[in-house]
């Protein structure tokens, strides 16, 4: 089942290229109404994945947790999993520096620069410390579940999971009725994506219909670099995999084909969601690692996104010959390392957060607008790698606790081997 999935997957996206032209050439006049029309579909798609992912994360990360054991046993494994991400989202803005340098794409750039005091209309205001810590902390949990914020639903669970572990008997009744929404969550899940390769066509099919496959070309050195950094990214991430995890580390590479190709497509990690979780658990991370590493990665693990941020500030920089020094670039990625985490849940937060970078350091922010007509294109790219590097993440801290045990089969919708809750692991350390 899982091969034909992704069959229907892959002939979507070339059913949604073909179909997207021929609207593009063959009905200018109104290729921008069909275009609306059909991308109701994917928007209508990515609307049931919305409504499933909440109670998804709270439900698998609060068991997960519950049955994580001791305090200390979850501050070390924040600790490991925050020590990942940190490196990784390090990496990758390094490796877009180096990359924009050594290809310098907006050193001749060809086409008609905006002016400088042009507007995008993008939300652009500075990072604060005060702004990062009330929108970590959520003020009400229904609204933080209503808008779909997964890093304050993380902040309530572990409050919650932690004052159940404290009360054992008390919470026996309530983590059991949790652990059911979980299993029901995960059946829900399999019916919403039933409905994936239908959104995958529709979400290529309107974007190509849109903006045709031409307007690639005028910025063409740009995505070509971009692409080739994610490559090399890509090449990095999984070396480092073969390394830590090993050879097995191909198994996993093969069970992430669907939700790869779902966040590529749509442009979007979080439609990719479930089915990265699914896929972890085949590969036999533990639920209670999984159900708690991935949502945090969500907003603290977005290498593609890390490494967009310096490619196409420094790129934006070049096209306006403003010279940054190494000293300037250098202290660019120390912002970025830190404004990156502050806009989790924004639409287009890469867009947003490149804009007040670029106002910090004196770059136009107009600059931008060269790049947003293609910024889906681009965006298929990053979101992808966000999956990659938040599974690689993942299996790694689950190998770190000696909780990554042997594959098992399972079809969508369900849950590991033995009808075991989200989050249970067997007596035995190792097997989730």
């Amino acid at each position: 089942m899982s091969n034909r999935f992704t069959q229907y997957i892959l002939a979507a996206m070339v059913l949604g290229i073909v179909m997207g032209s021929a609207i593009y050439n063959f009905l200018p006049d109104t290729r921008a109404d069909w275009a609306s029309s059909i991308n109701l579909i994917a928007m209508m798609f990515l609307r049931l994945i919305k409504m499933i992912i909440a109670p998804l994360v709270f439900a698998t990360l609060i068991g997960g947790i519950a049955h994580m054991g001791s305090g200390s046993k979850l501050g070390r494994i924040f600790a490991k999993t925050m020590g990942w991400f940190v490196s990784a989202s390090f990496v990758s803005l390094l490796l877009g520096l180096v990359m924009v340098n050594l290809l310098q794409p907006g050193a001749n750039f060809p086409g008609t620069l905006p002016a400088a005091g042009q507007s995008t209309g993008l939300p652009v205001s500075a990072f604060s410390i005060e702004k990062f810590l009330t929108h970590l902390i959520p003020t009400s949990i229904a609204d933080a579940m209503a808008q779909n914020e997964i890093l304050q639903i993380v902040i309530f669970a572990v409050f919650f999971s932690v004052a159940m572990g404290s009360m054992p008997e008390r919470s026996k009744p309530i983590l059991a009725m949790i652990d059911d929404v979980g299993h029901i969550m995960l059946k829900v899940t399999s019916y919403v994506m039933l409905f994936a390769p239908l959104a995958v066509w529709a979400a290529i099919t309107a974007t190509v219909a849109k903006n045709g496959l031409g307007v690639l070309w005028k910025l063409v050195v740009f995505m070509g670099g971009f692409y080739l950094s994610l490559a090399i990214l890509w090449a990095i991430l999984i070396i480092v995999g073969f390394i830590v995890i090993g050879p097995r580390y191909s198994n996993l590479l093969k069970l992430i084909r669907e939700p790869l190709m779902i966040a590529f497509s749509t442009a979007s990690s979080e439609a990719a969601y479930p089915k990265t979780l699914e896929g972890l658990n085949r590969f036999g991370a533990s639920s209670r690692i999984s159900s708690f590493v991935l949502p945090l990665g969500y907003s603290f693990n977005l290498d593609g996104t890390m490494m967009y941020c310096t490619f196409a500030s420094v790129f934006i920089a070049q096209s306006y010959h403003i010279d940054m020094p190494l000293g300037t670039q250098l202290a660019m990625l120390a912002t970025l390392m830190i404004t990156s985490k502050g806009v989790a849940g924004v639409p287009r937060a890469s867009l947003v957060v490149i804009a007040s970078t670029l106002a910090q350091f004196n770059i136009p922010e107009a600059g931008l607008l060269m790049i947003m007509g293609i910024d889906t294109f681009l965006d298929m790219g990053r979101s992808a790698t966000n999956v990659i590097g938040n599974t690689l993440a993942t299996s790694v801290v689950a190998k770190w606790e000696g909780e990554l045990g042997p594959e098992h089969e399972l079809e969508p919708g369900d849950v590991v081997p033995g009808d075991m809750v989200p989050g249970e692991v067997p007596a035995m350390a190792g097997h989730g």
